[in-house]
């Protein structure tokens, strides 16, 4: 099975909110990619923000069910 491309997202934080990231991160048996990863899902369903492309990969959000 061919996997999505992805691409390379680099950023500088606080050091505090990178360890409030771990730890949610941690919490939810997740990377912190795909932790910032369903951050941004949620935000953006939240904002009403269109997330174009193929990708068909389901996310578990925070509240355990599944979206596209």
């Amino acid at each position: 099975m061919a996997t999505a491309k992805t691409t390379t997202l680099t950023f500088r934080i606080e050091p505090e909110l990178k360890e409030a990231l771990r730890t949610a991160a941690e919490r939810e048996h997740r990377s912190i990619t795909n932790m910032v990863e369903l951050l941004i899902r949620d935000y953006c369903m939240q904002k009403e923000i269109a997330i174009s492309g193929k990708d068909t990969r389901k996310t578990k959000t925070r509240t355990g069910r599944q979206e596209n």
